[in-house]
């Protein structure tokens, strides 16, 4: 006996397949967007993190900065002092350069060099003298740069000619000589013991060598 199908079993296969085709993509839809969802929930969970660590770390650089200024304010108030003592301790020791400035010029003088005045401003010190001739002002500079503890740096800034009068009938040529030179600070100067400089003789009483 033959039987024969007269549904329409094509339109029933083509509407099948379909709605299989609906059916996946309806879920591939589904699944898109539940993986989209659960991405964009890790991003922001990341972010948040990462803002959390963001502010945590500005908190600690304000801290940070507080803590700098207060650094640099104590630095401050340090060098200040440091700057006081150091002050105060060039004055204790500067009390005696007069005394180490006359002393060096009595001992350094050659005989024949005289000095008028001095001048002091600071560590620097102008001399004003009268000299025999001018290869006694050359000993004088040699003295001072050389065989001087407590005197540097000498510098002849001007020598003139001129006449003294020792009397009535007796005029003789002399040498009107200006100097500047350096007065060290007891830090700068050497530790080397007066007794081992070269010494210089001379023949004036000091009251006549130095006059102010």
């Amino acid at each position: 006996m033959i039987l024969i199908n007269l549904l329409p079993h094509r339109e029933i296969a083509r509407k099948h397949r379909k709605e299989q085709f609906t059916l996946a993509l309806g879920l591939s839809v589904l699944l898109g967007i539940f993986l989209a969802v659960l991405v964009f929930a890790w991003f922001e969970a990341q972010i948040s993190n990462q803002q959390d660590k963001n502010q945590m770390l500005q908190t600690e650089i304000t801290k940070f900065d507080a803590q700098i200024k207060d650094i640099a304010g104590l630095e401050a108030e340090i060098a200040a002092l440091l700057a006081r003592q150091q002050a105060v301790e060039n004055l204790q020791a500067d009390r005696n350069t007069p005394v180490h400035l006359l002393t060096e010029l009595v001992k350094q003088l050659p005989e024949g060099v005289y000095i008028n005045s001095l001048q002091q401003n600071g560590q620097n010190v102008v001399l004003l003298g009268v000299a025999q001739s001018n290869e006694r002002v050359s000993e004088l500079l040699r003295n001072l740069a050389n065989n001087s503890t407590w005197l540097a740096s000498p510098e002849l800034v001007e020598i003139v000619a001129g006449t003294a009068s020792l009397s009535a009938r007796d005029v003789r040529r002399v040498s009107n000589f200006q100097i500047r030179v350096k007065l060290r600070r007891a830090s700068e100067a050497p530790k080397t013991p007066a007794s081992q400089l070269p010494a210089q003789k001379s023949s004036m009483p000091a009251s006549d060598a130095v006059a102010r």
